[in-house]
């Protein structure tokens, strides 16, 4: 059995029937959290997607991190593949009462998995120049989409200790999610995940460039986002399916 599934009380819904396929690591995440007008990003999330909120206010996100061990199922991890920096744009967004996460981005330094990605899962990736610097207390992360105006640049860290958050807390709300959603050719798609309860660290950032969301069409608000940290997560993906 995977570590992961060791606890699976925590889930809003029971796992797949089917078995999962990939299996990675997210190591030094940062969740960079801003509330969003909900018809700022209306526009960007196609129907039937209904927006999420937390007290009627949308949320968008940063969150750079970087990944290993990232493999198919019954496979090693294969060297120059399985290990590589990630930055994502994400909102939220709910369907048949299975809350989730949307993407408008997703920059890899690995360009064969932006192309199986972009495959397989029918997501917005892009091929990016990214460098991470791990400390004992920050990261200094570095980001550059090829060819596109979307850069981030900062340092981060944990400023406090390691908390599982409790539900009905925005933390809870904006984290503990098992599904991804991506609309293709007018078809949605739901991407179920599992990982055990986020280790969540209040967080601190100096972050000196961030146009993310810009290359998305999304003007962030000009105040401080909620930030939280976590050192690392195990993974398991499932399949693609069509939901409707």
């Amino acid at each position: 059995m995977h570590p992961a599934l060791k606890s699976v009380a925590h889930r809003p819904w029971p796992l797949p029937e089917s078995p999962w396929v990939m299996a990675q690591t997210w190591h030094d995440l940062l969740f960079a959290h801003w509330q969003i007008v909900h018809d700022v990003i209306r526009k960007l999330v196609p129907e039937p997607l209904a927006l999420d909120s937390f007290h009627g206010q949308c949320w968008i996100a940063v969150t750079p991190f970087h990944m290993s061990g990232v493999r198919a199922r019954g496979l090693p991890a294969l060297p120059g593949l399985s290990r590589f920096a990630e930055l994502n744009v994400r909102t939220y967004v709910t369907l048949d009462d299975k809350p989730g996460v949307f993407f408008f981005s997703l920059d890899a330094a690995n360009l064969p998995a932006v192309f199986a990605a972009r495959t397989l899962y029918r997501l917005p990736y892009f091929h990016a120049d990214m460098s991470v610097d791990v400390k004992p207390n920050s990261v200094r992360y570095h980001s550059r989409r090829y060819r596109r105006e979307a850069e981030f640049r900062g340092v981060y860290g944990p400023v406090g200790e390691v908390q599982l958050r409790r539900h009905g807390t925005p933390e809870h709300w904006l984290t503990e999610r098992y599904c991804l959603y991506t609309v293709a050719k007018g078809r949605v798609y739901r991407g179920e995940i599992h990982h055990q309860p986020w280790p969540l660290q209040d967080a601190d950032a100096e972050i000196k460039t961030n146009t993310m969301a810009a290359a998305s069409g999304i003007t962030l608000p000009d105040t401080k986002p909620l930030l939280h940290f976590s050192r690392r997560l195990d993974v398991l993906v499932w399949p693609l399916r069509r939901v409707r």
